[in-house]
């Protein structure tokens, strides 16, 4: 499964990339990890409705993260946020002109600016923007720095335990498992638990312990996480 995930990721990179995979400016590929969270023996407090728990296949991502917007000499701003890393070359570092995730931060450029082609530290900490016939306006002040950031990988598949709240002592809690970034649920059913009986809950492997317990509210340590898929 790693390996379709890893080839889908460089088929991705590909198809983002800026210039192809024939250039080094889209050559860089980041490995999938399966993560869950909250983390085991973390105490973390929930509503209804919330995720108890989630285990989902993220990737670490390098970005360039432009904590305020920066506009060049020649037209060009770079609004604030996270550009990702499509590879590099002897010149410098290359970043995703269009992003596609939260906070992803884009070029603007005014009417008599070129079309540009591609974001960049240059191997001089300069940040660039360049435009066609590798022409790029470049300067050193600026106050962009490059990040690792954890974001989900398209067609993932999540596991996730949904607080659906407290009648007496029993709890009801929602095991759900969603496709293509939430936006298929693949699988869903709601499990009642007797918190009489014991104060530790879990499906599909996960397990939880039952810290405190209210009709809006649980409080409760993950101690074991769900089998991964």
């Amino acid at each position: 499964m790693m390996g379709l995930i890893l080839k889908k990721i460089i088929v991705l990179s590909c198809f983002i990339g800026l210039i192809g995979c024939t250039s080094s400016k889209s050559t860089y590929v980041a490995i999938p990890k399966v993560i869950s969270k909250p983390p085991i023996g973390e105490t973390a407090k929930a509503h209804i409705g919330d995720k108890l728990l989630t285990q989902a296949i993220y990737v670490d991502r390098e970005a360039l993260y432009v904590r305020s917007p920066f506009k060049f000499f020649n037209g060009y701003t770079l609004t604030k946020g996270y550009y990702l890393k499509t590879g590099k070359d002897r010149r410098g570092q290359y970043f995703q002109v269009e992003n596609i995730i939260p906070n992803g931060g884009q070029v603007q450029k005014d009417e008599f600016s070129e079309p540009f082609t591609s974001v960049m530290l240059d191997k001089h900490n300069r940040l660039c923007v360049e435009s066609g016939l590798n022409v790029k306006a470049c300067s050193s002040e600026h106050d962009a720095i490059i990040e690792t950031i954890s974001m989900a990988i398209d067609n993932k598949l999540e596991q996730a335990l949904i607080y659906s709240g407290k009648v007496g002592n029993k709890i009801n809690i929602s095991y759900r498992k969603t496709l293509d970034n939430m936006a298929r649920i693949a699988f869903e059913r709601g499990i009642e638990y007797d918190l009489s009986q014991s104060q530790r809950i879990g499906y599909g492997g996960a397990l939880l312990e039952v810290i405190d317990a209210t009709t809006p509210e649980i409080t409760y340590r993950v101690i074991q996480n769900f089998n991964e898929e």
